[in-house]
């Protein structure tokens, strides 16, 4: 009986230890974190009221969070009032405007796109349009950055606008209504080529949209020919929302399959995510299109498809973004993005890139097994860290020199301007590609357009270098001559490259006459990544042996 009560003695005496010992752990966090608290609120008041000149109590706050938060991670943000409109563009990829997109062409502030169904299109905006005023508020380069706010708005308003049109003397006004502008998360789709079986995908976003969006693409496609292989291009996607991932993924997986697991500081932020439905294309050849430029969700669906051995990633591997933010609301409308979890591949592969606790002091990094190598389901060898590494590396052919040149100097955007202005221009069917390379050769020598090639450019600093030297009039002629000749192969750089001259010229044209689709399947006939995928889905044995049991 004794032994008996012993032993309860003991246990309740051990039950009371651990609790206790429970309590003090969170007891310390609690006394922390409110000493810090009351010490931050102190130092504020403080100078809020006892510094030498004015304050700005407010901005003096929201640096002092933003400064707290830089500690951390860069997803880890304060959303403050005037940005709430951009967490209702993440989620639901939707907001209050006009449907223009905006950049500098030849210093000024210019319409570069025209999104279809909208004020701006059916009031008559053009692509070219310079952008003088908003609201009687002057535009500049300078103040680009404010033209958003001062577009965007409450649906069912108006917001005014004066534009200088290419060739025109006297500016245009517009009085344009504000509609609510949903943007697209499929780009595109189709049959390329046409006549084919093969089915093209770009989707740019993960909004809450995009699975529906992904569905109807492939249903319609279906309606038109049957779906022989498909190319789902998730380049330069910066990602959005982990659910929509998970529905992106069920449209190719099985049902029951894991898409992706997450794992925060607790074992309750450990969750599965599984298809939950029989996929829309189910054995299907599938290449996924990836680069530098694919992050988060776009790393989670591409993860997924590789780790089940659904389709060929392809391309250059992936940004590297492993970590999963939550949106919490704050008082005031203002709202916290917040990092609360790593997210893992089917094959338990984390494949961040950057681990953030060894640049900070205050991050204690929860500790990971440090394997690299996992395995698919065929027994295929991926790799964990740095992003998603592609089955199949293509790597994306970079622009000549002088391509590049004219792309900064807007050559190609203005040409069309010009042709437009003057009335030339022709469908891509019915002129020559030697009567455009004329007509752009002409427009250069009227613009005096100067190509300083990279060797120019380091036979100039040779020049100044030059300058120092006590000889410097008989070396600068010698290096004068050097110049010369390389000045006069500036033509043949340009004949040298004229089928990428030839084709930014193209796709140019394409985007006036069909908008951001035309520009993209244009792009598309000189894609190099996209073209091999193209190969590949092809290639019944090609495709089979990527992906077979190793």
């Amino acid at each position: 009986m004794k032994k008996n009560k012993y032993k309860i003695l003991i246990i309740s005496a051990l039950a009371i230890l651990l609790s206790t010992g429970f309590v003090l752990s969170r007891g310390d966090v609690f006394f922390d974190i409110a000493k810090n608290i009351d010490i931050f609120t102190k130092v504020y008041k403080e100078v809020a009221f006892g510094y030498v000149d004015e304050i700005n109590s407010e901005e003096f706050m929201r640096a002092g969070i933003k400064g707290m938060l830089s500690t951390l991670d860069p997803y880890t943000v304060f959303i403050d009032e005037k940005k709430q409109e951009d967490i209702e563009l993440i989620t639901n990829g939707k907001y209050g405007g006009i449907g223009v997109t905006i950049g500098i062409r030849d210093d000024k502030v210019t319409l570069v796109e025209i999104l279809h169904g909208y004020s701006a299109q059916k009031q008559g905006l053009q692509i070219g349009d310079f952008l003088m005023e908003v609201n009687g508020f002057k535009i500049t380069p300078r103040n680009i950055d404010e033209v958003s706010s001062l577009v965007k708005g409450e649906p069912g308003t108006f917001v005014n606008l004066k534009i200088l049109r290419p060739g025109n003397k006297d500016t245009l006004h517009f009085e344009l209504l504000r509609e609510e502008i949903k943007l697209k998360n499929v780009s595109y789709y189709g049959f390329y080529p046409k006549e084919s079986g093969i089915a093209y995908i770009k989707l740019i976003s993960f909004s809450r949209s995009a699975g529906e969006e992904v569905k109807n693409a492939i249903l319609e496609l279906k309606k038109k020919h049957s779906i022989d292989g498909l190319v789902l291009d998730l380049r330069n996607n910066p990602g959005g929302l982990l659910d929509v991932a998970v529905d992106i993924a069920n449209k190719f997986l099985n049902k029951g399959q894991l898409v992706v697991s997450t794992r925060g500081k607790d074992s309750a932020n450990f969750k599965q995510y599984f298809c939950t439905q029989e996929p829309l294309l189910k054995n299907t050849p599938l290449v996924v299109l990836v680069n530098e430029g694919s992050a988060s969700a776009s790393e989670i669906v591409a993860g997924a498809i590789q780790d089940h051995d659904r389709g060929i990633i392809l391309g250059q591997k992936s940004f590297g973004k492993g970590l999963v933010q939550t949106i919490v609301p704050l008082s005031h409308n203002t709202s916290l993005k917040i990092t609360t979890s790593k997210y893992f591949t089917p094959s338990g592969r984390c494949i961040q890139k950057i681990d953030y606790a060894k640049e900070s002091k205050v991050i204690a990094s929860i500790e990971q097994k440090n394997t690299l190598l996992f395995n698919t389901d065929n027994n295929r060898q991926v790799f964990a860290a740095g992003g998603i590494t592609p089955d199949t590396l293509v790597l994306d052919k970079e622009d000549p020199e002088v391509v590049l040149d004219m792309l900064a100097k807007g050559m190609f955007f203005k040409f069309t301007n010009y042709l437009l202005e003057s009335k030339q221009v022709p469908s891509l069917e019915s002129i020559t590609d030697k009567e455009l390379i004329k007509l752009f050769t002409e427009y250069l020598i009227s613009e005096k357009y100067g190509y300083v090639s990279p060797e120019e450019k380091r036979v100039d600093e040779l020049l100044e270098m030059a300058k120092k030297h006590k000889h410097y009039a008989d070396i600068s002629n010698k290096i004068s001559a050097i110049k010369a000749d390389f000045k006069s192969t500036m033509t043949h750089d340009i004949t040298q490259n004229m089928g990428d001259v030839l084709n930014e010229i193209k796709i140019e044209i394409e985007s006036r006459a069909r908008g951001s689709e035309g520009r993209l399947v244009m792009s598309l006939k000189e894609d190099d990544q996209f073209l091999k995928a193209l190969s590949l889905v092809q290639n019944e044995n090609g495709y089979k042996n990527l992906i077979r049991k190793r």
